[in-house]
């Protein structure tokens, strides 16, 4: 798929098809996550890609608003990602942590558009049950996750602004 067509293509998809995805298919997802920028190369991040049913379906059930519970029983994968805010810089009272795994989070939901696959970012969570359901040490936050899996949906684009809105030209 065309790059431009990967961006034009993610949409946040709620429902899945129920089915497994390939491990060649979720390699290229990890590989393509794991070549993300971050501040300085330090990488704070680390993933952890869920396909056990039953633990998927514990982590649905720990999000801050339940509006579906149908993506944790159909999605192919769930990945979750965390960061360790004193692994990643600082600057000017900036810290750069949750910047790191964003880029690194939206790496990997494009490279899962470009498989063919779905994807929601998902950031209203609980974060403490979370962390003990899946052992995380304490250092880490967890930032957000996304089930990635086969859509059985086809959500429609939605209004952005105006490029003239958002970018200014030399001076605001």
């Amino acid at each position: 798929m065309d790059f431009y067509d990967v961006i034009n293509n993610r949409r946040a998809v709620r429902r899945y098809k129920e089915g497994t995805i390939n491990d060649e298919v979720l390699k290229r997802i990890m590989e393509a996550t794991r070549r993300a920028p971050s501040w300085a190369n330090r990488q704070c991040w680390r993933f952890i890609l869920i396909k056990d049913r039953e633990i998927m379906m514990k982590l649905g059930q720990m999000r801050s608003y339940r509006p579906d519970i149908s993506c944790y029983e159909k999605a192919g994968a769930i990945a979750v990602a965390c960061a360790d805010p004193s692994a990643s810089g600082e600057m000017n009272g900036k810290q750069y942590y949750m910047l790191d795994t964003g880029i690194a989070m939206e790496h990997l939901i494009l490279a899962a558009t470009a498989e063919g696959l779905g994807t929601c970012w998902i950031g209203a969570i609980d974060e403490q049950p979370i962390k003990q359901l899946l052992h995380i040490p304490d250092q880490y936050r967890v930032i957000a996750f996304a089930p990635i899996g086969y859509a059985d949906e086809q959500p429609p684009l939605r209004d952005r602004l105006p490029l003239d809105e958002i970018f200014h030209i030399n001076k605001w």
